[in-house]
């Protein structure tokens, strides 16, 4: 049985719905929802998330957000540490073992968002020209960038990933649906639900120096 392919049921007779789709749909929204909540187990759940990321866009032929897997595991490790040994200028005030919320500077969001521009619109041409059977490219490569600059922005607990991560789940929208996803899509719309939340509870956080 080929597992990547499994089809549990269809929507309207002719939609598959896949095991895959599925099994990475729960673990997204169970690791945005840990990670909205400023709990650091998100982390073990985006461990996990990350291979079933990986083996979803393989199915897909989505090869700019298949190879930002690896990396994304780098992230998720970098961020792991981050949280749980701040230095002592970012240690939260309700618990010293944990990093505080803290933001960008507009300086440093100007740069974020031309850079994602530049690398987006490089990686996208890169794409289209070496794997032509890519049905989106550019939008799979701005998408690869924006979940690259949300995920790093969050391993250092910065109150604009959950910016960076709305974002994302409206682009993500737009190139679920363009492939023929059936679960994500409705999936990406839970994660908008779950970024206006964090939003705000992290600005709550920020503004109490946790």
């Amino acid at each position: 049985m080929d597992i990547l392919n499994y089809t549990l049921f269809t929507i309207s007779g002719d939609v598959p719905v896949l095991l895959i789709d599925l099994i990475t749909s729960l673990l997204g929204l169970t690791c945005v929802f840990l990670a909205g909540r400023n709990s650091k187990y998100n982390f073990w759940v985006g461990y996990l998330y990350t291979l079933a990321l990986g083996l979803m866009f393989w199915n897909k032929h989505l090869y700019a957000s298949l190879m930002l897997q690896p990396v994304s595991l780098c992230i998720n490790i970098l961020g792991h540490w981050r949280w749980t040994h701040p230095k002592k200028e970012e240690e939260s005030a309700k618990d010293h073992s944990a990093l505080k919320v803290s933001m960008l500077s507009w300086e440093m969001r100007v740069l974020a968002v031309v850079s994602v521009f530049i690398l987006a619109s490089m990686w996208g041409w890169l794409l289209r020209t070496l794997f032509p059977d890519d049905p989106v490219p550019y939008l799979d490569a701005c998408v690869t960038v924006l979940i690259l600059v949300a995920q790093f922005l969050s391993s250092l607990k910065k109150w604009d990933c959950w910016v960076a991560w709305l974002v994302v789940n409206i682009t993500q929208i737009i190139l679920h649906i363009s492939v023929g996803h059936v679960f994500m899509p409705i999936v990406c719309s839970l994660y908008l639900v779950n970024g206006v939340w964090s939003l705000v509870s992290w600005y709550k956080l920020y503004s109490k120096n946790e």
